[in-house]
């Protein structure tokens, strides 16, 4: 593939387009003006892709991707190698959508670290959705607490396949106690979208409290995230 973000397009038939700076100036308006909420999800898109393909319309690219991946949330979070699949999608291109996926990343782990985790839930679950929501594989993080319930450290114990990620309970626990965490939160992904928990999700859960409970590890959660939404187990009275 090209590495000229034009020469891409060109290579994928998408033509340039006669007035395709007023149409810049324009969406660029309206994004100042009514913000982000104004826009479909093809036009935040067409944004991103003006700083990576500056003298082409980029509108079919960005139709095609949130075709092919269902949303702004969904392309911008798709893996690398899957994006470079798309006809016109360069390097440069996938450059911007991961500058975009990381800034989101840590504006959402951000709001987390601001205050006690169990007052600011809204932004925990925000913060599991950001960083997993869209992966195309199971990950296990686990968000380890201090006494004060503050955000100690935030770590990928394990990565699977698309419906499995091994998860040991020891491991968990031996981890919480060299970080002298008292409390931790489980969250995972379900790359299928929906979010509910699976009997060997619920099972997994009781062993860790088991294991942590009697060093005087607390274990508040366990947060399911999809693309479909999350789940808490201990809002479901699963734990």
């Amino acid at each position: 593939m090209s590495e000229d973000p034009e020469e891409g397009l060109a290579e994928a038939g998408l033509a340039s387009a006669p007035h395709f700076h007023g149409h810049r100036d324009r969406l660029r308006a309206r994004f100042r003006e009514a913000g982000a909420a104004a826009l479909a999800d093809y036009e935040l898109l067409e944004l991103v892709l003006f700083r990576a393909v500056p003298r082409r319309d980029v509108k079919p690219l960005a139709k095609a991707l949130v075709e092919r991946f269902g949303s702004f949330a969904e392309v911008v979070a798709a893996p690398a190698a899957r994006l470079a699949e798309t006809p016109g999608v360069t390097p440069a291109i996938v450059t911007e959508f991961k500058i975009i996926e990381a800034a989101a990343h840590r504006l959402a782990r951000g709001q987390v670290k601001r205050r006690p985790v169990l007052s600011s839930w809204t932004a925990v679950i925000d913060y599991c959705r950001a960083a997993m929501a869209f992966a195309d594989r199971e990950q296990v993080r686990v968000l380890f607490l201090d006494k004060r319930n503050q955000l100690i450290a935030d770590e990928v114990l394990q990565t699977g396949t698309v419906d499995h990620a091994p998860v040991y309970p020891r491991e968990v626990v031996k981890r919480a106690l060299e970080l002298s965490a008292t409390a931790i939160i489980l969250c995972h992904n379900h790359p299928s979208g929906d979010p509910t928990p699976s009997r060997a999700d619920i099972d997994m859960t009781r062993k860790i409290i088991d294991v942590a409970k009697p060093l005087g590890i607390e274990v508040h959660d366990h947060i399911i995230v999809g693309k479909d939404g999350h789940a808490s187990l201990k809002g479901l009275r699963l734990m």
